[in-house]
């Protein structure tokens, strides 16, 4: 079998190499092959205790530099569009979505051959406000054809499932219903291929009356079919597998934050969202489980300080980089100055014994 992704020698621990790996998530674990468990401490209040670990994250780094986007400006970068006000007084907002092939960095060591809206997976996060026109420009730079299909209310010719040859431009042109937290994809066919690629991306449409203020993050969950056997390897949030706990997402305490989550997985049925050491506020739990194209708006707070994990409960889904940390503080910290996270090798790929995770070579 002919792999189709970029391996790294950096990406495996104690300088191990590997010519080629076998197709399905055995290449993405013997990626993810762990060594002797470090030793990390507990999150209990700044006590001393300590408990073993296995650290299964690929070493390195992917520099969003070389990517284009970096997943964690990715959290609050909403795009509000060029505003101006139309005769009626009603607020036009307008877009410009350029569709490209761009080869992307998933993993240390690892790309994929994305499509791309704006140079980035997932697109930009287009926000405006329940009665807004919203004016798109489309332009087609890819060699395929492709389209952008918003969901929401509007009419069938605004729909997106005409193509849009390459070299071609077309402009969407609607007035924002309902509020609430919607999405966009390319609806050309073969349906599962464009989305996998990577042409999708958050679509908020905010109420007239603003919610509470909050700490406001958006979260696209997705994977990636590396070796395009209709399975997926790598799994993430905003691309990057284990972005977020290698850089936790810092929060303060008592702080309202709201995530607008959407899923986006293809090839999986479902996936699911897990917070540890905290409640969602509307439903008093802790978990959501989503299907394709599903989304949720979820408020928290931390109560207590230290680094709280959220991952997918699907344990493979976890395992193979769909894993962040909050890190929550009476003060919070700026990008620039994440803690590294201590608590990010919770998901054990070893035996119990410790050591490597053989997987066939093809």
């Amino acid at each position: 079998m002919t792999t189709r992704f970029r391996i790294n020698r950096r990406t495996f621990l104690g300088g191990l190499g590997l010519a080629g790996l076998a197709g399905g998530a055995a290449a993405a674990r013997q990626l993810l092959s762990v060594g002797d468990p470090p030793t990390a401490h507990a999150q209990t209040g700044g006590h001393d205790n300590q408990m073993p670990m296995t650290h299964n994250m690929l070493e390195g780094d992917v520099d969003p530099a070389t990517n284009g986007f970096d997943p964690s400006e990715i959290l609050t970068d909403f795009d509000y569009g060029t505003v101006s006000t139309l005769p009626s007084g009603q607020t036009l907002r307008e877009f410009t979505i350029v569709a490209s092939e761009k080869l992307i960095e998933i993993a240390p060591g690892v790309t994929f051959p994305a499509w791309v809206y704006n140079g980035r997976v997932p697109g930009p996060t287009i926000r405006c406000t329940q009665g807004d026109r919203l004016r798109i420009t489309f332009i087609n730079g890819s060699t395929h054809p492709h389209s952008i299909h918003f969901h929401g209310i509007h009419s069938s010719i605004m729909d997106g499932l005409a193509p849009v040859p390459p070299s071609g431009t077309f402009v969407y042109e609607f007035d924002a219903e309902p509020f609430g937290l919607h999405l966009y994809h390319c609806h050309t066919v073969p349906f599962r291929r464009h989305i996998h690629k990577g042409l999708y991306g958050a679509f908020i449409i905010d109420a007239p009356t603003p919610r509470p203020p909050a700490k406001e993050l958006v979260m696209v969950l997705n994977a990636f079919d590396t070796n395009f056997d209709a399975e997926n390897e790598f799994y993430a949030v905003n691309t990057v597998a284990f972005s977020y706990a290698k850089r936790p997402i810092q929060v303060k305490l008592g702080e309202l934050v709201r995530v607008y989550l959407v899923n986006i997985t293809e090839f999986d049925p479902l996936n699911s969202f897990h917070l540890h050491g905290g409640m969602f506020n509307d439903e008093y739990t802790d978990i959501v489980t989503m299907g394709q194209g599903e989304r949720h708006i979820l408020e928290f707070s931390f109560t207590y300080p230290g680094q709280y994990m959220f991952h997918a409960h699907q344990s493979e889904f976890s395992e193979l980089g769909w894993l962040g940390i909050f890190e929550a503080s009476k003060a919070g910290t700026t990008a620039a100055t994440f803690a590294p996270a201590v608590v990010a090798g919770i998901c054990d790929l070893a035996p119990q014994t410790g050591g490597i995770v053989s997987a066939t070579q093809g």
